[in-house]
């Protein structure tokens, strides 16, 4: 199947009574007939089976759907679901880090991913290094010894940097096979990337945003090998962080996945359209989309997504004050952290979701005090044109 049917029919089963829409199952635990049944269960479940259900913290049959169609979506063996995407982010790093490993990651990453990093896992005794993966020789110097994951995003929140997955894939199998490359492909969603066929080990999802797409439900994901899979749900989710998805969020994100196709190729024209006019406005001195010529990293899109998202950074012309100005004046798109909705929404990542960094990370990462991250929704471009024109006025 295609893309678009996958989206709608991938890993849907028949459910008693005919029902066409996936039932949700609330159901906290389930019951045996023998003491052995169980005994029984749990085996399956340790020896990979993701159908064989004891209690909904390591198995549910609302979110097995889920899983089983993100793993279809991204080219991946299995999947497992978490309650947010900073719960897919902690489980993989509980699951394969431990004292005295190394974790080598970009310096542009969400604020909380750069925060539990930077802070949480430093605070157990990992080594992280954070530098530009646009470098690739500063990559592969950077690898240690004691390297064990390799993690990134492409494109970043909220610089839309464009990262090469191929080649760093390639640098790190080069210097050593076990070494896991992580990608978060929350920014493209797995319509217009999979970074799995293109050399990663695992990708983790926020599916709160593109997935879900409509703001209303919070989740995240991991999908990779049935064995790392099975290594996340058993020690970073069942034994480590308890970041169970709830079925009823699982319901509405396989809802949202319904509409994704149509979803981001109208993100995808609409965030063209608005990149293109903020590029000949001159309130505006930089556009950071990666379906622009002028960004640094569009023929790396080219070669590995199929469009360009619906994601677009911008440094504004004047100071923080007038930036700020400006956000504070728009009416259409609104002033929210998240992103990958139906709405427009509009972040300033300096003194929001990357407020809790210092003056050197933000520098590092490209986060200026000027920078701000718009997600463009599903609204008529030309609408969202008009408020930008009226908030640059007013500002």
């Amino acid at each position: 199947m295609k893309q678009n049917t996958i989206v709608i029919h991938g890993g849907s089963e028949r459910h008693a009574h005919g029902a066409i829409v996936e039932p949700i199952c609330r159901s906290t635990t389930f019951r045996f007939d023998t003491v052995d049944e169980f005994g029984a269960r749990v085996a399956d479940i340790l020896g990979g089976k993701r159908d064989a259900y004891v209690y909904t913290r390591v198995g549910n049959p609302t979110n097995a759907a889920l899983e089983h169609r993100m793993a279809i979506l991204e080219g991946a063996e299995s999947c497992v679901v978490t309650a947010s995407g900073i719960g897919a982010v902690s489980a993989v790093m509980w699951t394969f880090l431990k004292q005295g490993d190394h974790l080598l990651a970009d310096a542009a990453l969400y604020g909380d991913t750069h925060a539990f990093f930077g802070e949480v896992l430093a605070k157990f005794g990992v080594d992280v290094t954070f530098v530009d993966f646009t470098d690739l020789a500063l990559v592969k110097s950077s690898i240690k010894p004691t390297t064990r994951l390799v993690y990134f995003e492409s494109p970043c929140n909220p610089t839309l940097k464009v990262i090469d997955i191929s080649s760093i894939s390639t640098i790190v199998r080069e210097q050593r096979s076990d070494i896991r490359v992580v990608i978060d492909n929350t920014f493209a969603s797995p319509f217009l990337q999979t970074p799995l066929n293109l050399g990663a080990d695992i990708v983790v999802h926020s599916m709160t945003k593109y997935l879900g797409g409509h703001c209303d439900a919070v989740g995240g994901c991991v999908c990779g090998s049935k064995v790392d899979i099975l290594k996340v749900l058993l020690e970073g989710i069942e034994y480590a962080t308890g970041a169970v998805m709830a079925p009823d969020n699982a319901a509405l994100i396989l809802r949202g996945i319904e509409t994704l196709s149509v979803r981001m190729e109208r993100h995808c024209e609409n965030a063209l359209t608005i990149a293109r006019y903020l590029e000949g406005v001159p309130h505006v001195d930089r556009v950071y989309y990666p379906g622009l010529s002028s960004h640094a990293g569009h023929v790396i899109a080219m070669k590995q997504m199929r469009a360009f998202g619906g994601m677009i950074a911008a440094e504004l012309h004047g100071s923080l004050e007038t930036t700020k100005a400006f956000v504070n004046a728009l009416k259409l798109v609104q002033l929210a952290v998240s992103l990958g909705g139906v709405q427009s929404l509009i972040v300033h990542p300096a003194s929001m979701t990357h407020a809790n960094l210092s003056p050197d990370t933000l520098a590092a990462a490209g986060i200026s005090p000027t920078l701000v991250r718009i997600s463009i929704g599903i609204e008529d471009s030309g609408d969202l044109i008009e408020d930008f024109q009226q908030a640059f006025e007013a500002a």
